[in-house]
This record gives structure tokens, sequence and C-alpha cells, in this order.
């Protein structure tokens, strides 16, 4: 398992009814917020979410870590930085950091696992995925 040297890059601002009392982002939304970095990253590399569901496949989180910096305001507008740190064939490890300009704001990993919708049990990834991801994060 190798690091993925591609950089995916997903942009957001933050809303108002995102905020908590204290004006900060409220920590829950980061996991949509990464989510969404997430899917797009796949798409760009041609592994869609809706593809995977409609050939049988869920893609759960198995584990999700943030380590907060510091925190973000309403209308701040956010760059979240995506790699694929590690895939071998059932479970693909994503890293995030999100950026308010050039101040790092936190950290995550998330883990997902490919389970077989039918069995909901861990498999192997379908081969076209697995092909992709396998290539996405092998060094040249």
């Amino acid at each position: 398992m190798s690091q993925l040297s591609k950089v995916f890059i997903s942009h957001f601002t933050v809303r108002y009814a995102e905020t908590d009392r204290m004006g900060y982002l409220y920590y829950g939304h980061y996991a949509s917020y990464f989510e969404v970095a997430r899917v797009n990253a796949l798409k760009e590399l041609g592994v869609r979410y809706r593809d995977l569901e409609d050939d049988g496949y869920l893609l759960p989180v198995r584990t999700f870590e943030v380590n907060y910096k510091r925190p973000a305001h309403y209308d701040d507008d956010l760059e979240i930085r995506t790699t694929i740190r590690e895939f071998n064939g059932i479970k693909i490890l994503f890293y995030f950091e999100t950026y308010r300009s050039s101040e790092l704001l936190n950290t995550a990993r998330v883990e997902l696992v490919f389970v077989k919708k039918s069995t909901l049990r861990p498999c192997e990834a379908p081969e076209n995925a697995k092909e992709i991801l396998i290539q996405a994060t092998t060094r040249p």
C-alpha cells in the first residue's frame, strides 16, 4: 500500500445555518464536507458511488477521525484537500486537510470498506474500481 501523490480539491463556503452559538462551523458538519470531498475525488478518478451501488456494492465508513486546530466561521471560504492514502482491495483510507486561505484548520482520516449489498459483508472492490484505485495509490 502506497500513498497517492494526487491531491483532489473541493471548495465550500460556510453557511450561517452550519454555525453554532459560538459562531463556529459546527463540528458535525465536517462529516458532510468530507463526504462530498471524497465523492468528488472518486468521481474525478472515474469511480461513481451511484454506479457502485447500482452494481450491488456499498461503502460504509469504518473509522472517522478529525484533529481540530482552528475553527471555521460563517462565510469562510474553505478548501478541502483530499488524498487517498491506502487501498488494499477492500478498504480505502482517505486523508483530508481543511484550509482557510493558507491556514490549516483541521486534518481528518476516514476509512471506508467495500461491502456486498446482498450480504452486508466486506468484500473485494469490483474489478473496474479496483484497477482504478490500485493505479491511483501506486506512485509512478
